[in-house]
């Protein structure tokens, strides 16, 4: 018996993560280094920010150019493990 193909995903794609966290002074720059880790060719002008309804937080929307589904899975657990950060999706 064979696995089914576990992504239905088809690499190489452009692909949206919402990063929230406290609206703290380089909490953007942070998200941004971070991206570049593992996108180098990643440009920080294209992030959207959207403010909660009270600014206590800020939400980024990165698109990034991912080749497979290990490079992806990298770039969530280095957002994920961020300490600045409270959600991923």
């Amino acid at each position: 018996m064979t696995e089914p193909d576990s992504s239905l995903l088809e690499f190489p794609l452009d692909f949206p993560i919402k990063i929230m966290g406290r609206r703290v002074d380089g909490f953007a720059q942070a998200m941004a280094d971070l991206v570049r880790v593992h996108v180098p060719e990643f440009d920080p002008a294209t992030m959207e920010f959207r403010s909660s309804s009270q600014g206590n937080y800020l939400g980024l929307t990165v698109t990034v150019r991912v080749d497979s589904r290990e490079q992806l899975d990298g770039i969530y657990r280095a957002l994920t493990g961020h300490p600045m950060v409270k959600v991923v999706l």
